[in-house]
């Protein structure tokens, strides 16, 4: 049997370490280890919130596309494109929807409505949509008036972890992984460390900055707690350093504001880390009872106590930590990923 093969549209830089970034290239490394041919096209950077110039050479690149391979199309690029010239795509496009663009916190509130509103437009010319966690489905079923049968859900796949045989640090490490941006709650995270002053810890939140103004702003934050010496902000660091960090700690911890997915928590669960965060978006579909503690978000309160469970009660975070280890184990593959994408793809060839 012949495999489709198709086109997969992602702006910036492939290697960009996002947890979106990370699915979209094992996505497209996995699709052609199983033989598709799968051409990478390469968009400029500035969406969501495209330049002109971004917007119109995209724009023509994809039009030129034959109209017999379906176009794989990230999230950013199509829930902010033009309707018209999205409309005006002869290849068969697949939306890979990671979550609606127009939830992202920070945004203004007009700029979070036009993009809501022209996601919900752009869906009518998606000729099948993509997403990795069943919430994300629910969401553009209820409010988006997408039809269930054109909704796949392709979980996320996981590489398992090559152990280095490091031991738990010490102090306990308390671990965070996001990029640095709105979203992400780390300002929750501050002040609910704040909360434990008394204890014996440190923490390192690891990710790329996003916004500089809300990397400016924590560290203003961490400063003005007295936690300089306490919580690093090393950014975007090296895998081989960040595994490490993953092997050492001893409880992840991300306050989240909304997550599609999170995959970042499936990869605290490979290590078998008890998980504290928020109960919002996919979140308690990722983390499951028993793993760790979900408690409402911008609540440094609960989101402190939550911690301090975890840091004073070992038998509790070792019974969490069982739960995340077997569920980590649970955990799909790439392959298993890209099998559903392809199944779409095939479909939509043959359907052409």
């Amino acid at each position: 049997m012949t495999l489709a093969a198709a086109a997969f549209a992602i702006p910036g830089d492939l290697d960009t370490r996002t947890g979106g970034y990370n699915y979209e290239r094992s996505l497209l490394y996995a699709l052609r280890a199983a033989g598709r041919a799968v051409e990478h096209i390469r968009t400029g950077d500035s969406f969501p919130h495209p330049t002109r110039g971004d917007e119109a050479e995209t724009l023509r690149r994809l039009q030129e596309l034959p109209g017999d391979v379906p176009l794989i199309l990230d999230g950013l690029i199509f829930g902010a494109v033009d309707t018209e010239g999205l409309a005006a795509i002869r290849a068969p496009v697949v939306a890979m929807l990671h979550h609606p663009l127009g939830l992202e916190a920070g945004l203004p509130p007009e700029r979070a409505r036009a993009l809501l509103e022209r996601e919900r437009d752009n869906l009518r010319h998606a000729a099948h949509v993509v997403v990795p966690s069943p919430h994300t489905k629910r969401i553009l079923v209820a409010d988006f008036g997408v039809a269930e049968a054109d909704i796949s859900v392709a979980l996320p796949g996981f590489d398992r972890p090559e152990l280095q045989g490091l031991a738990p640090a010490v102090p306990p490490l308390i671990l965070s992984v996001g990029i640095i941006c709105a979203r992400k709650g780390h300002d929750v995270l501050l002040a609910a460390l704040a909360r434990l002053a008394d204890l014996d810890w440190r923490a390192e939140i690891v990710g790329m900055t996003h916004d500089p103004e809300v990397e400016a702003a924590l560290r203003a934050q961490r400063a003005a707690l007295g936690l300089e010496a306490r919580v690093g902000l090393p950014g975007c660091i090296p895998d081989a350093a960040l595994s490490a960090l993953f092997e050492q700690a001893t409880v992840f911890a991300l306050a989240t504001r909304y997550e599609g997915y999170g995959l970042v928590f499936s990869e605290a669960q490979l290590h078998g880390l008890p998980v504290v965060t928020c109960a919002v978006g996919a979140v308690p579909e990722t983390v499951p009872p028993g793993a760790g503690a979900l408690v409402p978000a911008d609540d440094p309160e609960a989101f402190a106590a939550a911690l301090r469970v975890m840091l004073t009660e070992p038998d509790r975070r070792a019974a969490c930590a069982r739960v995340a280890r077997a569920a980590g184990a649970r955990l799909p593959h790439w392959s298993d990923t890209a099998g559903v994408m392809g199944a779409v793809l095939d479909r939509l060839a043959g359907a052409g």
